[in-house]
């Protein structure tokens, strides 16, 4: 009997080590799992707040984009328009330019006209210069002719 509780009470020693050696288990396991519940939660934590802030900068990007977006089409409109006025530019230069040169050919027309009257008018005028100095030569003659006659009657009336 006495073997027998020694047997029984070895085997409640050994069954008592292995009970602690179990319970010891168990307390790292709840321990480990504690840690990795309390990780978890921090990394569970993080993750959300990683979501938040790439949520936050995906909306700060689409209101970056859209505003891109509006610049983007505003600035194609003012491009068209530019365009548009640059066409209307360059057509109105063109019609300037092409009227600049009927201008100046009428302008030439106008002036080879004038020229062409200033030379007939040049032409009649050396005429009635040359009538105007043989008129002032003939009145010339005819004031010596005068003064000539004027001395004649003169001389007889200083001779009686």
């Amino acid at each position: 009997l006495k073997e027998e509780n020694a047997i029984l009470r070895s085997k409640i020693n050994k069954l008592q080590i292995f009970s602690e050696t179990q319970a010891d288990k168990l307390r790292k396991l709840e321990r480990t799992l504690k840690e990795n519940k309390i990780k978890e939660e921090k990394e569970a934590q993080d993750l959300e707040a990683m979501v938040q802030h790439v949520e936050q900068n995906l909306q700060l990007m689409t209101k970056r984009a859209v505003k891109a977006e509006a610049s983007a089409t505003k600035l194609k409109q003012e491009n068209a328009l530019l365009q548009v006025q640059l066409n209307n530019y360059r057509t109105e230069n063109e019609a300037l330019r092409s009227g600049q040169l009927v201008s100046l050919a009428t302008v030439k027309q106008n002036a080879d006209l004038a020229l062409q009257k200033l030379l007939a008018v040049l032409t009649t005028s050396r005429s009635s210069i040359k009538q105007l100095v043989s008129g002032a030569e003939s009145l010339q003659l005819v004031a010596d002719l005068l003064k000539s006659i004027d001395r004649i009657s003169e001389a007889p009336e200083d001779g009686q």
